[in-house]
């Protein structure tokens, strides 16, 4: 399922496909889904509903990240589009610093997070609203869906 960053470019997309699917018509596959972004090819078919839970729902996660981000903004007192363009520009640059370093986020994150500084109030403050859980459980409730939108046992066993 692509995503709707597709749109421009700049998706990424799971595929997979059955046995009596050439290798040239795999690369045919590969040549058509190349203007949309990423791909991944994943040999197992159960991989494409958790793609989709992660990835194809993913663009909204961020989008509501980044409506509460500018809001909360906006109520401190910065106008809306600087609001706006900080959100946007921290969130890319993050995702570029991520690509680019290859570590963990977790390290990623506590390397800019100083000891009783602004970073470790905000990140407290996440933790103390189950902000993980609350994703997770999103998440999970995505891929959920996607089984049962596609006619599979919807009820799957989770830590």
């Amino acid at each position: 399922m692509p995503n709707t960053p597709a749109m421009i470019g700049a998706g990424i997309t799971v595929w997979t496909a059955t046995d009596s699917v050439s290798n040239y018509q795999k690369d045919l596959i590969k040549q058509l889904l190349d203007p949309l972004g990423k791909e991944e090819y994943v040999d197992d078919e159960d991989f494409i509903d958790m793609a989709t839970a992660v990835s194809g729902s993913g663009p909204a996660y961020t989008f509501l990240f980044m409506e509460a981000s500018i809001e909360s903004a906006v109520h401190m007192g910065l106008p809306r589009g600087l609001a706006k363009t900080l959100t946007e520009e921290t969130m890319k640059g993050a995702i570029a610093y991520a690509q680019a370093s290859k570590e963990h986020p977790a390290i990623l994150r506590n390397d800019i997070t100083s000891p009783g500084g602004t970073t470790a109030a905000a990140t407290y403050k996440l933790e103390e609203g189950r902000f993980r859980t609350v994703v997770t459980d999103a998440i999970w409730a995505a891929y959920q869906r996607a089984r049962q939108l596609g006619g599979k046992d919807h009820k799957v066993w989770r830590l």
